[in-house]
């Protein structure tokens, strides 16, 4: 009955306003607004702890998150509750916005998305966050930005990094492996069907890719579980270090929402995140 309360309540944008406002914001430091390019739709927020890491000289571990929204809509302010969530926890996030459908059309955002995680490894310090320790993070759409951000080098190499500088990626229900599109929107978005396969992050699966943390919901029917098991199983094949986990009874809203603490009784997606941040953090530093 809880479970079935908390969906209930997800499905209501007015749930994003109790989340937010119930964010432990007391515990962090926040700075909005923050340009990283010129443009309304090149700003971040960012979430700190309110005091520097004493683990090391560097400061703490970055997650540079990337949002969901059909690549039509989206707003850093909605995500707050995450942002604070993460940095009372020790992890520094910063949240972009990037330009959406139809001011622009893929991959045209990827190179905003590839500029905040350039500004964030620039500025972290400034703020308390270790350059050499970023993750990106993503969920929904902004699953398959960073999941194209880690495995398609052209993106990062424009602004000087490689998918090589990154920590880790974090996927949250990312759509990894969507082909083909049925969406007419998709379809303008995502261009001439020959071009397709370039919006596709297992398209570009390769044996070097950062340490990846994939995660999803058993009863998500807005990205199909099928995207994190194709690219695990892909990556895997390759040598590559992917965690998965299958959230049973999740579904694609209620997988954000456990990052609160008044629903982390849902899944412990934000403890899951934490560890593989702490694990990796780890071992870049022996």
């Amino acid at each position: 009955m809880v479970v079935c309360a908390a969906a209930l309540i997800l499905s209501a944008c007015s749930t994003v306003g109790v989340l937010n406002a119930l964010a432990p914001v007391d515990k962090i430091s926040m700075h909005q607004g923050v340009a990283y390019e010129a443009g309304p739709r090149h700003q971040l927020d960012i979430y700190a702890p309110a005091a520097k890491d004493t683990h090391g000289a560097g400061g703490v571990p970055v997650v540079v998150f990337f949002y969901g929204g059909g690549w039509t809509s989206g707003d850093r302010s909605i995500y707050r509750f995450l942002g604070a969530a993460l940095a009372a926890r020790g992890v520094m996030v910063v949240v972009p916005d990037y330009r959406l459908y139809p001011e622009v059309k893929f991959p045209a955002y990827m190179y905003d998305a590839a500029a905040a995680v350039a500004w964030t490894r620039a500025h972290a310090a400034e703020f308390g966050g270790d350059p050499g320790r970023i993750f990106i993070m993503g969920h929904s759409a902004g699953g398959q930005i960073a999941g194209l951000l880690a495995l398609n080098d052209d993106y990062l190499k424009s602004v000087g990094l490689s998918p090589a500088d990154l920590a880790g990626m974090i996927g949250l229900a990312g759509p990894y492996d969507f082909l083909p599109l049925t969406n007419p929107v998709y379809k303008v978005i995502f261009g001439p069907e020959d071009q397709w396969p370039k919006s596709q992050p297992i398209t570009y699966a390769n044996a070097h890719a950062p340490p990846m943390l994939l995660v999803t919901g058993s009863s998500d029917d807005t990205v199909s579980p099928g995207n994190t098991q194709r690219l695990s199983a892909r990556l895997r094949g390759l040598g590559d270090s992917v965690d998965v986990k299958v959230y049973p009874h999740i579904g694609h809203v209620t997988l954000m929402g456990a990052f609160s603490s008044q629903l982390a009784f849902l899944a412990p997606v934000r403890d899951d995140v934490l560890a593989f941040i702490a694990a990796r953090t780890a071992t870049a530093s022996r």
